[in-house]
This record gives structure tokens, sequence and C-alpha cells, in this order.
């Protein structure tokens, strides 16, 4: 099966504009190209928080495993994202609630409060520096929005005992964000905010001490599902038990049926110069990383030097902006016009996926093919839970693996050829409400 067209210009076009996250990361070693016919148990293809944490948990298992990566680690959405370790899932539990029931509700809540404790003791067990703090405030965009997130605290918290989540008004909002922009909203000491590109290369070091066989500049050009599967790289051939599907966004033609469950969408982020010590504390005091209720959501945080990392704006595109720079600054003066006279030092984009329905799209295909992709948002805690999950599911424990697979994962209206200009006119429209 042949990659297209589409996933190459993906790659080359992310790799084009030198993120922040690139200029600071912390020094991590490159791997060597796949370089000769290989058999393993488990082959995973793709480089980023799943394809990690799957190949990490299969390894501690004791299987032979090998990670294949097109780029680098981390060259995709998980290590080019805001870095926002949330709480839930993108659609809130009491929808959840309505529409699965009550018991399967709470077994995602559950899994997706595992979610951030892996992240959390992954780091701490490999000793992984990505300058995680905690704290994430959700900022009403509407009178309404802040009326709905006081009602789903309350919620959590009678339901499901979550007392992490502190009501700010708009004088409290104010407090934790200098801006106007803002009637209120969440304060979630629960969650927390990280830099995504070391906490991918953290966990690509953690899989290499496991005895992980890493490969970067890997492409996969084909794939075979059998007895054993047959993943083709180029001139080179791997041989596996079984194979992990971790490319969410960069799947394009490996996807054997699954691409149409997902949305590919590009997304984009800034950082400002240095703000220096008093004029960043001034913007976001106690250091919290801040997501908005826009439909095209807002989200930015401080950077450990001080400048603002600042996320917004979105395409349906084939291909990323060739100057993102505009419209997210645009986007960054709406809600803090007193930044205009600071300089931007990188601006980059990113391609991640969504699903129809906002909640991951995670199972297992004939021919012992494992996916885990479609995190909508939430995937620095889901995908490294979706990995996890996957590893477990090859291990033979399907419990946690099947709250997921289980879900129903409805395809996009019109199939893969139309998906797209759908999603387009969907994004105007919700666009086009945030600015009423």
């Amino acid at each position: 099966m042949a990659s297209t067209g589409r996933a190459r210009r993906y790659a080359q076009h992310d790799g084009a504009r030198p993120t922040w996250y690139e200029a600071s990361a912390r020094t991590h070693p490159a791997w060597p190209p796949l370089d000769g016919d290989v058999r393993v148990d488990v082959c995973v293809v793709g480089g980023g928080y799943t394809g990690l944490s799957a190949a990490l948990h299969l390894a501690e298992r004791g299987y032979r495993t090998l990670l294949l990566e097109a780029r680098r680690i981390g060259n995709g959405a998980s290590g080019r994202n805001g870095g926002q370790l949330g709480s839930g899932h993108r659609r809130d539990q009491a929808t959840l609630e309505r529409e699965l029931g009550a018991e399967r509700a709470r077994l995602l809540w559950t899994l997706a409060e595992e979610a951030k404790a892996l992240v959390r003791s992954l780091i701490a067990r490999h000793g992984i520096d990505c300058d995680l703090k905690p704290g994430i405030a959700i900022a009403a965009h509407r009178p309404r929005h802040a009326r709905a997130l006081v009602r789903e605290a309350e919620f959590l918290h009678r339901r499901y005992g979550y007392d992490a989540m502190e009501v700010l008004d708009r004088a409290r909002m104010r407090a934790e964000v200098d801006t106007e922009d803002f009637h209120g909203g969440l304060l979630d000491r629960g969650a927390g905010h990280l830099h995504p590109l070391d906490y991918a290369r953290g966990l690509a070091q953690a899989c290499a001490d496991a005895g992980v066989d890493i490969r970067e500049g890997t492409p996969v050009t084909g794939l075979v599902p059998g007895a054993p599967c047959r993943v083709e790289a180029g001139p080179h051939t791997v041989s596996a038990d079984a194979v992990v599907l971790a490319c969410n966004g960069y799947l394009d033609a490996l996807d054997t049926g699954i691409g149409g469950r997902i949305m590919p969408i590009n997304n984009f982020i800034l950082a400002t110069a240095p703000l220096g010590e008093e004029r960043a504390r001034a913007l976001i005091p106690n250091d919290v990383a801040v997501a908005d209720t826009r439909f095209v959501v807002n989200y930015f945080r401080l950077s450990a030097d001080g400048r603002l990392l600042f996320g917004g704006g979105e395409t349906t595109s084939s291909r990323l902006l060739a100057d993102p720079g505009p419209l997210v600054r645009r986007c960054m003066l709406r809600i803090f016009p007193q930044l205009a006279d600071v300089p931007v030092d990188h601006v980059w984009g990113g391609t991640l996926a969504i699903t129809r329905d906002r909640m991951p799209s995670i199972g297992r295909l004939p021919g012992e093919l494992y996916y885990a992709q479609g995190y909508s948002g939430h995937g620095v805690a889901l995908a490294t839970l979706g990995g996890a999950l996957v590893a477990e599911a090859i291990a033979g424990t399907l419990e946690r693996f099947d709250v997921f697979a289980r879900l129903p994962q409805p395809p996009f209206p019109g199939g893969r050829a139309l998906r797209w200009p759908t999603l387009a006119l969907a994004l105007a429209y919700g666009a086009l409400r945030d600015r009423l």
C-alpha cells in the first residue's frame, strides 16, 4: 500500500518552521534509520505520545519492539502542541452520561484521571525534565459560558467527587489572567502543563533504556496485515506479530479503513520574545495554562524563559499556512492588546486529528493491527494512556482497552473525499459565532 503525497507534504511543511520547543529542548540523541529487514514481536508506527507509550509499555512486558518514525521523535503534534495536561475528555461528563449511561461515563472519567496520573508517573519514574507545572484555567468567552462552567464544576464535584476545580468570577479570572476578555471560568488545579517536545523525547529515552529499537527517518510506505504482518519501510521490510498504528493526523494511506473516523486539522502557535519577569508575571501571575471556551479555542501559557506561548486559529487544508504569524497574532491581541509592542520570535503549525464526536478512536483491526488516534485536543494525557491501553490489549488484557474500543466511532459525513469541505464550513460557522 503506497503512501500518498499528502502525508509527505504535511511532514515537509511541519519541518519548515523551527518551533520554540525545538529551540529550547534539552539535548537528546538522534536514532538511525532502519538499515535492513527485521523480525520483531511488535512494530509501532509513529514516534508521538501514543507510539512511545505503547512501545515503552510493550518493552517493559518483554516484547521485542521496533518503533519507526518518518522524521524525528515528536515531529508531529506531540512535539508541537500547547503542552496542556487537561482533565476529562473533550465532551463534558454530563453529556457522556446522557449519551452512554452513568456506568460507561464513569469508566471514561476514571481512565481520563488515570491518564493524567500516568503522565506524571512516567515523568517521575524516568526523570523526564519537561517543566511540568500545575493548573489550567478554563476561561469563559461569554457570560453564558461562565454559567455553564459553574454547572460543570458542581456536576463533577457532586457525581465524581472531583474537588480540584475552583469557580472563578470575573474579578478572580482577571486576577489569574490580565485581560478583560473573559467573564469568569474555572481553575483546575488537578490539571497541568509541560514542555511537550521534552516530554516526547524523554519518553523516547525511556523506550531506548527499556530495549525498544527506535528508528528515525524511516517512513512507512506499505502495510500488509497477516501472520506475521509485513511493514514496508522503503527498501526494507519488518515482519511483526502485531502492528500499532500511532500516526494520528499523519495516518494518510496507512489507514486500512480507519481514516474516515478522524479529521486532520492544523493548529498554530507563536512564541513572543521574552517578556521579562515583571511583565510575564503581570500577565499570568500564578503561571497556570489557560484555554478559553471559543469554538476555535485559544490556549496560552508562559514558557520557562518568560515568553507567552499562544495558540489560536485552525485550518483544514492539506497544507499548513505558509505564514500563520498574522493569524495567531490577531488572536493574541484580541485577548492581550497590551502586547502590541512585543516581537514574535517563533511561529509554527502542526497537524492533529479530531473525531466526529470528539472522543478518542481506539480499536483493533483484523490481522493484528491496533490503533489509537483522534484525541481532539486532549492528546498529552489521552495519547499517553492510549498507547498504554494498546500495549495491554496486545498482551491480552482488554478490559480497559475495550472501554474505548466499544465506543461508537462514527465516520465523518461524505467519507474521506467530502469530510474536508464539510468541516471547513463547520469551522467557519463556529468562528463566526465566536465573533458575535
